[in-house]
């Protein structure tokens, strides 16, 4: 809401022999001056102190502005948004950090690295960061979207992505890959090349998927780094995110021991079993990544959506083994909030609410969502003829305030090929 005070008619001219601005310290006179599009010395009609006012409350960064005009002073007080958002780069092959966010604020002075959920602060950062990747030679559309838990308040940032065209990776140089070892690197580069670019994974996925292969082969003090490199490629339909990969393999490691802390969800001699060698069975590095797996998975059963499992290995160069310990950290237990099954009639509602066993309140268990149609279709013979061919989509939302996980399970039926007398499955 903008008011003006003691201002006479809207045809009369001002000169303020100063233009103060209270309220909001976060931003210095000179950049809400550059904002507003006011020049201390100008004479101002009652009309174009308007304009210059609603400049600055349209773009969103403060909830009330007033001002006026004594005869000397023409003086701004401002109320500062309750709400502005950081940015987080979705797809946008950029780096975020203090270089991008003082090139914003160089275009646009109220860019103090967030932006409002509305406003013309946040079409000007778009626009901003579109005009920033063109320079790179690509023409793009950009859109803003709240980042956090769906359909509530709990919004952590506004989310910028690339809407058209696709964004992918390409490794163009790798450095350190033994020539046994080629093939399988670039296999699995090709498919993490398939994964849509995201701007701030985009490197530790390729150092993931990299530094695993190493592992599992018993390289435990493998290191892998992945860096952006060279310029956007512009390629018909997408565009392409170059890197370049560089491998110090070291010394192959044997595993000794795995030690978990007091309280895990799985006992030291269990652990143990799982780790021990069979014969013809999976080498050290898999069956310690496997065990990660099963051991999150425990608790993620339990409700434990947070958990974070952190492997410390101790390299014992000399020896030639990787001895590890563990941190679990649970966090706190999630709830079943509700589930919904949609797009299906009353009757097959019915069947599936009478076979579904998590209720509202229960310790959320991920596995039981995720295998509930297939489980449900081996115990009831009327859900396994209702369901055969039907496909389900899950949508599970948790929101970490309130620990409560809301769960819509949706049904549909596969579209019949066009043209195509009958379709056969196999």
């Amino acid at each position: 809401m903008i008011l003006s005070l003691q201002l006479a008619a809207s045809g009369q001219q001002f000169k303020p022999k100063s233009i103060q601005f209270k309220g909001d310290p976060e931003f210095s006179d000179q950049e809400l001056l550059d904002a507003a599009g006011l020049q201390p010395g100008k004479i101002l009609t009652s009309a174009e102190m308007a304009d210059h006012s609603k400049r600055l409350m349209d773009s969103g960064v403060f909830d009330n502005l007033t001002y006026k005009f004594d005869g000397q002073d023409l003086v701004y007080t401002l109320t500062p948004a309750e709400h502005l958002y950081p940015i987080r780069l979705e797809n946008l092959p950029l780096d975020a950090g203090p270089e991008l966010d003082a090139k914003l604020h160089q275009k646009l002075p109220l860019y103090h690295g967030k932006v409002p959920s509305e406003g013309t602060l946040l079409d000007d950062v778009r626009a901003a960061l579109a005009e920033i990747v063109a320079a790179q030679g690509a023409q793009i559309s950009i859109t803003a979207t709240p980042f956090g838990q769906a359909n509530s308040r709990n919004i952590k940032a506004m989310s910028f992505s690339i809407a058209s065209p696709p964004v992918h990776t390409i490794v163009i140089h790798i450095e350190g890959v033994a020539a046994a070892d080629e093939g399988k690197v670039r296999a699995l580069l090709a498919e993490s090349a398939k994964i849509p670019f995201d701007s701030e994974h985009a490197s530790g996925n390729l150092e993931q998927s990299i530094g695993s292969f190493y592992v599992d082969k018993g390289y435990a003090g493998a290191k892998v780094s992945a860096a952006r490199v060279g310029d956007l490629r512009v390629e018909p339909g997408e565009l392409i995110v170059p890197y370049s990969i560089n491998i110090e393999q070291g010394p192959p490691y044997k595993l000794g021991t795995v030690h978990l802390p007091e309280g895990t969800l799985m006992a030291q001699d269990e652990a143990d079993r799982l780790l021990a060698p069979t014969p013809g069975g999976p080498v050290d590095g898999v069956r310690v990544r496997n065990l990660w797996g099963i051991l999150s998975r425990r608790y993620r059963a339990k409700g434990y959506l947070d958990c974070k499992i952190d492997p410390h290995p101790a390299l014992d160069t000399e020896a030639g083994v990787v001895n590890y310990t563990v941190d679990v950290t649970p966090g706190a237990v999630y709830h079943l909030g509700f589930v919904k099954f949609d797009n299906v009639g009353d009757q097959l509602r019915n069947l599936l609410i009478k076979n579904w066993q998590l209720l509202p309140g229960d310790p959320f268990d991920e596995s039981y969502v995720s295998d509930f149609i297939m489980k449900a279709q081996k115990s009831d013979p009327v859900l396994m003829r209702t369901l055969a061919g039907v496909r389900s989509k899950l949508d599970v939302t948790a929101d970490p305030q309130t620990h409560e996980v809301n769960v819509v399970l949706r049904l549909e039926k596969p579209q019949p090929v066009a043209g195509a007398g009958s379709v056969h499955s196999q």
